[in-house]
């Protein structure tokens, strides 16, 4: 018991150090951002400043909770500090994979895509990049049970699905029945590793 203590003191003297590299680099890239990108008018207005801000509010009122008030963190003390580290470290690794593999296709190049791109991640989920997203919020909320921090989820999780929504009306504008057939074969969010889109 005294181990997995030394171990969870340690992981929060790291945690800190990530939340601080995260403000700061989400900071960075928000200032970056204001210069809008080729495509932008695809997205939602104003989406930059939701990429920004949410991850940042979220990890401040995370962090908070998770290391400093302690106000809802009570299913900490029923799941073992190295079931919750296992269980953060195998959903991180999976958001990053999807984020990777969507970059991959997506920004082969600096010009917003003509064409509907239905291959690779995006034959299993029509939205890997913010399944990625959503899951490093999950990642965190695993490593530390927050309930202040899952009602805070849900709001970023509703922001996201907008976006998602209004993004998915340009494309049904841009390629039309093309667009309708893979949006009712592929999932919004959850993949089915079983089952790829073929056109």
């Amino acid at each position: 018991m005294i181990k997995y203590q030394g171990i969870s003191k340690l992981w929060k003297l790291g945690t800190i150090e990530f939340v601080i590299y995260n403000i700061s680099y989400y900071f960075n890239w928000f200032i970056m951002s204001i210069k809008r990108h080729e495509g932008h008018e695809r997205e939602i207005p104003h989406a930059h400043i939701y990429h920004a801000s949410m991850p940042v509010a979220f990890f401040i009122i995370w962090f908070l909770d998770s290391n400093i008030f302690r106000i809802s963190i009570i299913l900490n003390y029923f799941v073992p500090f190295l079931i919750r580290l296992i269980l953060f470290i195998l959903v991180f690794i999976c958001a990053i994979v999807f984020i990777m593999l969507s970059h991959r296709i997506l920004f082969k190049s600096h010009e917003a895509p003509n064409s509907l791109i239905t291959n690779g991640i995006l034959g299993y989920v029509r939205n890997p990049m913010y399944l990625g997203i959503l899951l490093i919020y999950v990642a965190f909320i695993l490593l530390s049970i927050s309930l202040i921090s899952i009602g805070i989820f849900v709001i970023v999780f509703l922001v996201y699905n907008r976006m998602v929504n209004f993004e998915e009306q340009i494309l049904e504008d841009m390629f039309g029945k093309q667009y309708l057939e893979y949006r009712n074969k592929v999932p919004k969010f959850i993949p089915n590793p079983f089952r790829k889109y073929k056109e």
